[in-house]
Protein backbone atom coordinates (compact mmCIF):
# COMPACT_ATOMS: atom_id res chain seq x y z
CA UNK A 1 0.00 0.00 0.00
CA UNK A 2 0.91 3.62 0.02
CA UNK A 3 1.73 5.61 2.73
CA UNK A 4 -1.04 8.01 1.82
CA UNK A 5 -3.34 5.15 2.62
CA UNK A 6 -1.52 4.79 6.02
CA UNK A 7 -4.28 3.90 9.20
CA UNK A 8 -4.00 4.28 12.83
CA UNK A 9 -3.70 0.66 14.75
CA UNK A 10 -2.52 -1.12 11.09
CA UNK A 11 0.42 -3.00 11.55
CA UNK A 12 3.02 -2.60 9.04
CA UNK A 13 6.27 -4.31 7.59
CA UNK A 14 9.64 -1.46 7.06
CA UNK A 15 12.61 -2.91 6.95
CA UNK A 16 11.82 -6.33 7.79
CA UNK A 17 10.56 -5.27 11.29
CA UNK A 18 6.68 -5.02 11.98
CA UNK A 19 5.71 -2.18 13.54
CA UNK A 20 1.70 -0.88 14.78
CA UNK A 21 0.85 2.97 13.07
CA UNK A 22 0.48 5.08 16.55
CA UNK A 23 -0.29 8.34 14.76
CA UNK A 24 0.92 10.19 11.58
CA UNK A 25 0.79 13.34 10.34
CA UNK A 26 0.60 14.53 7.08
CA UNK A 27 3.65 17.27 6.69
CA UNK A 28 4.40 19.85 3.64
CA UNK A 29 8.03 20.63 3.43
CA UNK A 30 8.60 24.45 2.44
CA UNK A 31 10.43 23.51 -1.03
CA UNK A 32 9.95 19.73 -1.23
CA UNK A 33 7.06 17.45 -1.29
CA UNK A 34 4.76 16.47 1.01
CA UNK A 35 5.41 13.81 3.55
CA UNK A 36 4.47 11.50 6.56
CA UNK A 37 5.72 12.28 9.71
CA UNK A 38 4.92 8.69 11.33
CA UNK A 39 5.26 7.24 14.82
CA UNK A 40 5.52 3.52 15.14
CA UNK A 41 5.64 1.02 17.55
CA UNK A 42 7.90 -2.08 16.66
CA UNK A 43 5.43 -4.87 18.10
CA UNK A 44 8.64 -6.59 18.75
CA UNK A 45 10.71 -4.56 21.46
CA UNK A 46 7.67 -2.15 22.13
CA UNK A 47 10.50 0.88 21.33
CA UNK A 48 8.70 4.02 19.30
CA UNK A 49 10.35 4.85 16.27
CA UNK A 50 9.60 7.99 14.15
CA UNK A 51 10.07 7.97 10.62
CA UNK A 52 9.13 10.16 7.77
CA UNK A 53 7.51 8.28 4.16
CA UNK A 54 7.39 10.15 1.30
CA UNK A 55 3.18 9.88 -0.06
CA UNK A 56 4.18 7.75 -2.97
CA UNK A 57 6.19 5.28 -0.97
CA UNK A 58 5.31 2.01 -0.79
CA UNK A 59 4.72 0.51 2.83
CA UNK A 60 3.88 -3.50 3.15
CA UNK A 61 0.84 -4.11 5.32
CA UNK A 62 1.16 -7.08 7.49
CA UNK A 63 -1.53 -9.05 8.37
CA UNK A 64 -1.90 -10.22 12.13
CA UNK A 65 -4.09 -13.30 13.02
CA UNK A 66 -5.85 -12.78 15.82
CA UNK A 67 -7.13 -15.54 18.04
CA UNK A 68 -8.87 -16.38 21.27
CA UNK A 69 -6.00 -18.07 23.71
CA UNK A 70 -7.20 -18.84 27.19
CA UNK A 71 -4.45 -18.11 30.00
CA UNK A 72 -3.48 -21.35 31.89
CA UNK A 73 -0.73 -21.29 34.14
CA UNK A 74 2.87 -20.13 34.63
CA UNK A 75 6.20 -22.20 35.39
CA UNK A 76 8.96 -19.66 35.82
CA UNK A 77 9.35 -17.51 33.01
CA UNK A 78 7.42 -19.78 30.94
CA UNK A 79 3.29 -19.21 30.13
CA UNK A 80 0.94 -21.77 28.77
CA UNK A 81 -2.37 -20.29 26.81
CA UNK A 82 -4.74 -23.02 25.13
CA UNK A 83 -6.44 -21.82 21.93
CA UNK A 84 -10.04 -21.72 22.55
CA UNK A 85 -11.16 -23.24 19.56
CA UNK A 86 -8.27 -26.21 18.77
CA UNK A 87 -6.94 -26.67 22.23
CA UNK A 88 -3.85 -26.16 21.12
CA UNK A 89 -1.51 -24.72 23.59
CA UNK A 90 1.45 -22.26 23.12
CA UNK A 91 4.26 -21.78 25.60
CA UNK A 92 5.20 -17.77 26.06
CA UNK A 93 8.77 -16.43 28.00
CA UNK A 94 8.75 -13.12 29.44
CA UNK A 95 9.58 -11.10 26.71
CA UNK A 96 6.62 -11.86 24.58
CA UNK A 97 3.63 -12.09 27.50
CA UNK A 98 4.66 -8.87 29.21
CA UNK A 99 2.99 -8.29 32.07
CA UNK A 100 0.17 -10.55 31.50
CA UNK A 101 1.40 -12.52 34.61
CA UNK A 102 0.59 -9.71 37.15
CA UNK A 103 -3.00 -9.30 35.92
CA UNK A 104 -3.96 -13.02 34.81
CA UNK A 105 -5.91 -15.81 37.08
CA UNK A 106 -6.28 -19.48 35.23
CA UNK A 107 -8.53 -19.58 32.53
CA UNK A 108 -8.49 -15.96 31.76
CA UNK A 109 -9.23 -15.12 28.09
CA UNK A 110 -7.14 -13.06 25.95
CA UNK A 111 -6.07 -12.20 22.75
CA UNK A 112 -2.63 -13.21 20.71
CA UNK A 113 -2.15 -11.68 17.57
CA UNK A 114 0.35 -13.92 15.47
CA UNK A 115 2.39 -13.28 12.32
CA UNK A 116 3.46 -15.71 10.12
CA UNK A 117 2.61 -18.77 13.17
CA UNK A 118 4.67 -16.92 15.88
CA UNK A 119 2.82 -14.72 18.22
CA UNK A 120 3.61 -10.70 18.86
CA UNK A 121 1.52 -9.31 20.33
CA UNK A 122 -0.24 -10.32 23.63
CA UNK A 123 -3.83 -8.55 24.23
CA UNK A 124 -5.12 -8.64 27.75
CA UNK A 125 -9.02 -7.97 28.42
CA UNK A 126 -9.04 -4.05 29.63
CA UNK A 127 -9.99 -5.04 33.34
CA UNK A 128 -9.56 -8.04 35.84
CA UNK A 129 -10.98 -8.83 39.08
CA UNK A 130 -8.21 -9.91 41.88
CA UNK A 131 -9.25 -11.06 45.31
CA UNK A 132 -7.29 -9.08 48.11
CA UNK A 133 -4.52 -11.04 49.90
CA UNK A 134 -2.80 -8.16 51.86
CA UNK A 135 -3.62 -4.57 52.94
CA UNK A 136 -2.81 -2.37 56.05
CA UNK A 137 -6.14 -2.07 57.87
CA UNK A 138 -7.89 0.99 57.52
CA UNK A 139 -7.08 3.99 59.71
CA UNK A 140 -9.97 5.03 62.09
CA UNK A 141 -10.59 8.91 61.54
CA UNK A 142 -8.62 9.54 58.64
CA UNK A 143 -10.71 12.12 56.32
CA UNK A 144 -7.69 12.82 54.34
CA UNK A 145 -8.80 12.86 50.27
CA UNK A 146 -6.63 10.61 48.18
CA UNK A 147 -5.31 8.30 51.00
CA UNK A 148 -4.97 5.42 49.05
CA UNK A 149 -2.70 2.75 50.70
CA UNK A 150 -0.76 -0.36 48.73
CA UNK A 151 -2.57 -3.86 48.75
CA UNK A 152 -1.11 -6.94 47.40
CA UNK A 153 -3.46 -8.84 44.90
CA UNK A 154 -3.84 -12.85 44.57
CA UNK A 155 -1.39 -12.91 41.76
CA UNK A 156 1.57 -10.28 43.79
CA UNK A 157 0.04 -7.55 41.91
CA UNK A 158 0.54 -4.62 44.15
CA UNK A 159 -2.08 -1.77 43.50
CA UNK A 160 -2.76 1.52 45.06
CA UNK A 161 -6.08 1.08 46.83
CA UNK A 162 -9.03 3.37 48.71
CA UNK A 163 -8.54 3.11 52.74
CA UNK A 164 -12.00 1.46 52.84
CA UNK A 165 -10.52 -1.98 50.94
CA UNK A 166 -10.12 -4.72 53.25
CA UNK A 167 -8.07 -8.44 52.76
CA UNK A 168 -10.40 -11.07 50.89
CA UNK A 169 -12.52 -8.30 48.81
CA UNK A 170 -12.61 -8.30 45.16
CA UNK A 171 -11.22 -5.55 43.20
CA UNK A 172 -11.60 -4.40 39.57
CA UNK A 173 -7.95 -3.49 37.90
CA UNK A 174 -7.41 -1.23 34.72
CA UNK A 175 -4.68 -3.81 32.80
CA UNK A 176 -3.80 -0.87 30.78
CA UNK A 177 -2.80 1.38 33.68
CA UNK A 178 -2.18 -0.54 36.91
CA UNK A 179 -4.81 0.88 38.78
CA UNK A 180 -7.51 0.23 41.17
CA UNK A 181 -11.18 0.80 39.51
CA UNK A 182 -13.63 -0.51 41.83
CA UNK A 183 -15.07 -2.81 44.19
CA UNK A 184 -16.88 -6.40 43.16
CA UNK A 185 -20.12 -6.88 44.14
CA UNK A 186 -20.62 -11.11 44.60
Amino acid sequence: MRASEMRKGQTVKIDDKLYAIVDYQHVKLGKGGAVYQTKLKNLIDGSIQNIRLRAEEIVEEAFLDKTTYEYLYSSGDEHILMNTVTYDQISLDDDAFGDGPKYLKPNTQLQVSMYEGKPVVVTLPNTVDLEVTDTPPEIKGATATNQNKPATMETGLVVQVPPFVKIGEMIRVDTRTGEYVTRVKD
